[in-house]
């Protein structure tokens, strides 16, 4: 199996488990209806585990764009590789996406919510504000990297990390989730947004492509922001790039204060 294989299998199977439980938690008739958002956490968790266990010896399975370009960053991936990992991340969430409307085949006629269908595939703020939307994936990728940074400068167990890693993801969830969803990965949102806009989904409403950007520019910049604080932090090594995100993340957080106090 290639290396580029190996993300679109691993992210593939990210959707079909990670979008497999919203689709439960949401659509009509689901034994799991209404299970909530602890399920959902958890579930994204063991989904990122499980995608790792199946394909962190082949590709290393980063599974995440923002991942990707963080890593190569810092000097961690090669950047040759960058662009074929980006499309085979997207291309797999989008068959992910696709796999999970025929799992559920019966369940979108019975759902007359719109925006439950869409969430089974994309993320949505639960205030709409992007700038403060753009802050929140900004924040979540950021801890994101950061936290596999500091999981990989450990020794564990053999075969422990992807269960510490699932365990990153459930408290990000738990923690900065409630605000956006959680994107914190440009192609676990786009690749099945698109499979949304797609396919022929029984009564589905619009895409929201207004909001798209968010969740692939937010969690590029927290990523490759995370990436380089570390490398700042624990290697005590200031680059122009840190400067350059850092400057990026306060233009955002100043954006998104002024935007807020615009409303009150």
């Amino acid at each position: 199996m290639s290396v580029y294989l190996g993300e679109l299998v691993g992210t593939m199977l990210l959707i079909i488990l990670g979008g497999g439980v919203v689709g439960g938690v949401v659509l009509k008739g689901s034994k799991a209806e209404n299970s909530g958002w602890i399920v959902i956490c958890i579930a994204w968790g063991l989904s990122v585990a499980f995608a790792v266990y199946a394909v962190g010896h082949v590709s290393g399975a980063h599974i995440n764009p923002a991942v990707t370009l963080a890593l190569a960053s810092v000097g961690e991936f090669s950047w040759n590789l960058v662009p074929g990992y980006i499309l085979a991340q997207v291309t797999g969430a989008a068959a992910g996406g696709a796999i999970v409307w025929i799992h559920y085949l019966p369940h979108w006629k019975n759902t007359d919510d719109k925006a439950a269908k869409l969430a089974v595939f994309c993320t949505a703020p639960a205030i709409r504000s992007n700038s403060a939307n753009f802050v929140s994936e900004m924040i979540g990728t950021m801890i994101l990297t950061l936290g596999l940074l500091f999981i990989g400068a450990n020794k564990f167990t053999e075969g422990l990390n992807p269960l510490v890693v699932g365990g990153l993801i459930m408290v990000i969830g738990f923690g900065l989730g409630g605000t956006t969803g959680f994107a914190i990965n440009p192609a676990r949102d786009f690749g099945p947004r698109l499979a949304h806009f797609l396919l022929p989904i029984n009564g589905k409403g619009h895409s929201d492509w207004s909001y798209s950007w968010i969740p692939v520019a937010g969690p590029m910049v927290g990523g490759v922001l995370g990436a380089q604080l570390y490398v700042a932090l624990f290697q005590g090594t200031i680059t122009t790039t840190f400067l350059i995100m850092v400057a990026v993340a306060v233009i955002s957080i100043v954006l998104a204060i002024v935007n807020e106090k615009k409303k009150l």
